[in-house]
């Protein structure tokens, strides 16, 4: 189930959550709001609770619990996002207490996805990671259908309803196995044609899109948004000294991203995992680059990608004083740097 944003002008309130006073929850709630923004959310307000000890109902306590529900009044608001993940009965008892629909950081990332995957393998892929992620959230219904004097009937469907998920979840895992299979004989055409491979990664909207697209004028569809592609995109690029590669732009990384929704794109991680080199683009204008690197850095180490990496910092005509950092310096959108780049790719190649 996705919850859609296109039906009705959605206006929010965000609730950020920390276990700790080291956490930037500022730059968290910006994210937020970026994520919010992109699914098509009007953002009136927000708030956040440092957490020392959780409430299982409800996640925050009574009185931040309040607080939400003024803020939701003074703003008018239809709409709550907490950016963290909250279980079935936490996100439906703040709902009834709320007066108004509560969602996590999750949902609204699936529902973005949702919209934006393009091709037959990305609408499934998100399928497939909406379904995981509500599986066992189907079970919170259980509570008002199978209680004393309830049961039967209500407890049936329930039972029904995540047989027919569990079905379906098996379903989409065949489909996408035979798309996968159909993608290693292409890797397998593409490796005994000794073509080099060079995949562009990196945090979401850093501009890996837009340099696809100045490298080989592929055309593909780029935007100021979070994800504004999701969908693996490769493009065969002749460079300089009669060199060529196969370059693949791949889905955008974010913190705190779903684990089902890194399973579900694994094909573009596969594109990197079997890649001769790593373009990984950084946003050297976000003043969060340091913290989005090490995002990006994680994902790579925790799917045992090994081939280089060249740091591409991007947007540097943004940026008055460039740090003493090591990797290439680009701004896709004016074409600066990106001979200098192409040599770099050259030299891996030799």
């Amino acid at each position: 189930m996705s919850y859609s944003t296109q039906k009705e002008q959605e206006k929010a309130v965000l609730v950020g959550i920390i276990y700790s006073n080291k956490e930037d929850v500022v730059s968290q709630l910006k994210e937020l709001e970026r994520l919010s923004e992109t699914a098509g959310v009007i953002v009136l307000g927000s708030t956040y609770q440092l957490i020392r000890e959780v409430n299982p109902a409800t996640l925050i306590g009574e009185g931040k619990v309040e607080e939400v529900k003024n803020l939701i009044t003074e703003q008018n608001a239809n709409l709550v996002i907490f950016d963290t993940e909250l279980s079935g009965s936490q996100a439906k008892n703040l709902s009834e207490y709320l007066g108004c629909k509560v969602i996590d950081r999750i949902t609204l990332i699936l529902d973005i996805f949702a919209k934006r995957a393009i091709s037959n393998e990305g609408k499934l892929q998100v399928e497939l990671a909406q379904l995981k992620y509500n599986l066992p959230r189907l079970s919170s219904i259980q509570g008002s259908q199978g209680s004393v004097g309830m049961r039967g009937p209500g407890e049936t469907k329930l039972e029904l309803n995540r047989r027919l998920a569990q079905d379906k979840i098996l379903k989409l895992e065949k489909e996408i196995a035979k798309i996968k299979q159909n993608r290693v004989v292409q890797k397998k055409n593409r490796n005994l044609n000794g073509v080099f491979k060079v995949s562009i990664v990196g945090y979401t909207n850093a501009g890996k899109s837009t340099l696809l697209n100045l490298i080989s004028k592929a055309g593909i569809y780029a935007d100021d948004k979070l994800f504004a592609t999701l969908d693996t995109t490769s493009r065969n690029v002749y460079l300089e000294y009669g060199k060529q590669i196969v370059l693949t732009d791949t889905v955008g990384f974010i913190n705190k991203l779903p684990h089902n929704l890194v399973d579900a794109f694994s094909s573009t991680l596969e594109e990197a995992k079997d890649a001769n080199l790593i373009l990984h683009v950084i946003d050297l204008s976000n003043p969060d680059y340091l913290s989005q690197i090490k995002t990006v850095e994680d994902v790579l180490k925790q799917n045992d990608i090994k081939a280089p990496v060249i740091k591409v910092f991007n947007k540097c005509d943004l940026v008055e004083n460039v740090q003493s950092l090591n990797g290439v310096f680009i701004s896709a959108k004016k074409n600066i740097g990106i001979d200098k780049l192409k040599k770099e790719i050259i030299n891996y190649m030799k």
